[in-house]
C-alpha cells in the first residue's frame, strides 16, 4: 500500500524478532549477556523474543574474547559459570564440562532460585544499565546487525563508565 508520498510500507518486523510469549504476542527481541563477577559485559547477543534462553548459551560462551590477566597467559574461558533454571539441560552441562568450565546451574524442581540470587543480581543490574539506554529499551531498528551494534556500544559505555570510577 502506498502512502501520500508515494512510498511503499516496509516490513513491520525485523530480523531476529519473534512473538513475545509474555507481552500479548507483540514482536520483540531478547538481549543475552555474559558478564564477569562485577558486572562488566563480556559477551552479548540478541535473538527473537520467542527463542529459548538455552539456545543462546553456546554462542555466548564461544564469543568471550581472550582476557588479559596481570600475570600468566590470557584466559580464553571462564573458570566458573552461574546460570538460572532456563539453562538446566544435560547437553549444556556436558558441553560446559567438556570445555573445562565449572558450572553452577539451578536444577528444575529441585533447587530454589534464591541461592543462585547471590550471584544473579550482577546480571540483573547490568541488564538494568542496558535498559537505561533509550535506544535499547524499545527496538527501533529493523536490521538485527544495527540493533546488535547499538547493544555493543551500550556495553562499551558501561565498561568505560565502570573503569573510569
Amino acid at each position: 500500500m502506498r502512502d501520500r508520498l508515494g512510498q511503499y510500507a516496509g516490513l513491520e518486523k525485523g530480523d531476529l524478532t519473534g512473538p513475545n510469549p509474555v507481552d500479548r504476542g507483540k514482536y520483540g527481541s531478547k538481549i543475552h549477556l555474559i558478564t564477569e563477577r562485577t558486572g562488566l559485559p563480556l559477551s552479548v547477543g540478541i535473538s527473537g523474543a520467542n527463542t529459548h534462553d538455552s539456545q543462546a548459551l553456546i554462542p555466548l560462551v564461544k564469543g568471550i574474547p581472550p582476557i588479559r590477566s596481570r600475570r600468566g597467559r590470557r584466559r580464553r574461558k571462564p573458570h566458573k559459570l552461574h546460570a538460572d533454571k532456563g539453562y538446566d539441560y544435560n547437553h549444556l552441562r556436558r558441553w560446559l564440562s567438556g570445555r573445562g568450565i565449572r558450572h553452577r546451574i539451578a536444577r528444575k524442581g529441585i533447587e530454589t532460585s534464591q541461592r543462585l540470587g547471590r550471584h544473579r543480581w550482577t546480571i540483573e543490574r547490568t541488564m538494568a544499565w542496558l535498559a537505561g539506554c533509550r535506544r535499547l529499551h524499545r527496538r527501533y531498528e529493523r536490521k538485527a546487525d544495527h540493533f546488535l551494534a547499538f547493544t555493543s556500544i551500550a556495553c562499551t559505555l558501561i565498561c568505560y563508565r565502570r573503569l573510569t570510577k
